[in-house]
């Protein structure tokens, strides 16, 4: 656990930018997984959040084909990491939002069970539009006690 984060009300804050390939995902997973042991989180709760990190940055990656860029924005503090990952949006102007909601993978399929993961290993999964932009927002949460 986050022995003194809480007491002395530590917070840290990350904003990355990122081009949308392949190479950004490792690049933001291990920040975020070393800011985290750096404040002394478990490795089973890094583990869940850079799961759910992975694949929330995937989906940006195959299919937010409207920007070039990404966003991730990590807060973390003695208790919980809030994370929100911020795309440009389709090629189309859909809503990203409703196409992460309208695939439901089965649970053994190959593709296509990123929410499934994202909600089974953290709290707080939403996915909404941008308000005013194309893209959408994948917010997620995950208490940092083992």
């Amino acid at each position: 656990m986050l022995e003194g984060t809480e007491a002395i009300g530590m917070e840290v804050v990350l904003e990355m930018t990122l081009p949308r390939n392949a190479e950004s995902a490792p690049l933001v997973r291990h920040t975020l997984d070393a800011s985290l042991r750096g404040l002394g989180v478990g490795s089973e709760v890094r583990a869940d959040i850079a799961l759910a990190l992975g694949e929330a940055c995937a989906n940006v990656i195959q299919h937010a084909a409207a920007g070039m860029e990404y966003e991730v924005r990590a807060r973390m503090d003695g208790a919980r990491c809030v994370v929100d990952v911020i795309d440009g949006g389709t090629a189309d102007g859909a809503d990203g939002a409703a196409a992460w909601e309208r695939v439901e993978a089965p649970p053994l399929a190959e593709h296509g069970r990123g929410l499934r993961l994202m909600r089974a290993f953290t709290e707080g999964v939403q996915i909404a539009g941008r308000a005013h932009r194309n893209g959408s927002i994948v917010h997620f949460e995950k208490s940092l006690a083992s």
